[in-house]
């Protein structure tokens, strides 16, 4: 297994991830608005995406977004999206996908890493695993609709 920093040339791997993944969150598919929201990330830099191959199949990816924490006074990254396609799921892909993560974090002097995922996603059991420890804060959203 390899990971790599997405770039464009890597988008037609990465969509069907991706559009998978809004999938899992009850989204609709939506390929061709998936393709112009990650090449708009990439072209920006308004995100770092690390896709996991195995052999030249993308397999997986995660997605993180730059914030930054007033009070430490320290750059940070959200962890936002993680996905691996089901017939690689058990076998460490996200494990290796967070760490390429923890890794940049690490390189970059940056405080670390939150995850944003739903009340129910069983891969907390995970993130525990990896030393996340769960953010007791009540935390609110508000949404235009």
């Amino acid at each position: 297994m390899r990971i790599v920093q997405a770039q464009i040339k890597h988008l037609d791997d990465l969509v069907p991830l991706f559009d998978g993944y809004r999938m899992f969150y009850k989204q609709d598919s939506n390929l061709k608005t998936a393709k112009a929201f990650l090449k708009e990330r990439i072209t920006n830099k308004e995100s770092i995406i690390f896709i996991a191959y195995s052999n030249d199949n993308a397999i997986g990816f995660t997605q993180l977004y730059p914030l930054f924490s007033s009070v430490s006074m320290q750059p940070t990254y959200l962890l936002n999206d993680l996905f691996v396609d089901s017939n690689y799921r058990n076998k460490s892909v996200g494990h290796i996908l967070i760490q390429a993560a923890k890794d940049l974090c690490t390189k970059n002097n940056y405080k670390g890493l939150a995850i944003q995922t739903a009340y129910n996603n069983p891969a907390q059991h995970l993130y525990e695993r990896l030393g996340f420890k769960k953010d007791t804060d009540l935390q609110f959203f508000w949404s235009v609709n």
